[in-house]
């Protein structure tokens, strides 16, 4: 049962046609347009048996995912902004990470000269400092300028030492 064209009809068509007699001459009248031409690129090529010997195959055919598919021309409102969209979002991701590290980074900064601060101050406080009278043994004694010290951090004495 095929068709007036070499095809198989469809699962829709009846035994005489499209739908009738009436409608199937113009039926055919439409589908003979350009047919000749087509058919003649076709047969243009003459091809050679194939090495495998597997006549039935045909060489023009190939994957559908082998086919290359260039970019549309427009892309869709609804589709640009969501790209936008999810670009700007990366961007923002992107700037999140940049300022935690950079407040990370502050952050080791400032506790390292708070513990530089911190390990002075301890060195100064456990120096021992005495008074001496004998000029030998002042010459021995490492002089250091403690007034400057002194003067910032003021003495506290309790009222049994007055």
């Amino acid at each position: 049962m095929e068709g007036e064209n070499g095809a198989t009809p469809g699962p829709g068509a009846t035994p005489e046609g499209a739908s009738g007699a009436a409608s199937a001459p113009a039926a055919a009248r439409r589908r003979r347009k350009g047919g000749k031409k087509r058919q003649e690129a076709v047969i243009a090529i003459p091809r050679g048996k194939p090495k495998s010997g597997r006549v039935w195959k045909d060489p023009g055919k190939k994957r559908f995912s082998h086919m290359i598919q260039d970019k549309a021309l427009r892309t869709s409102w609804a589709r640009k902004m969501k790209e936008r969209q999810e670009r700007k979002l990366v961007r923002d991701l992107a700037r999140q990470l940049e300022e935690a590290k950079q407040r990370e980074k502050e952050e080791k900064k400032r506790r390292r000269e708070e513990n530089l601060k911190r390990r002075l101050e301890n060195e100064q406080k456990a120096e021992i400092v005495q008074v001496r009278a004998k000029k030998k043994q002042l010459r021995r004694v490492e002089k250091r300028d403690t007034l400057a010290m002194i003067q910032k951090t003021p003495v506290r004495r309790s009222k049994a030492t007055e």
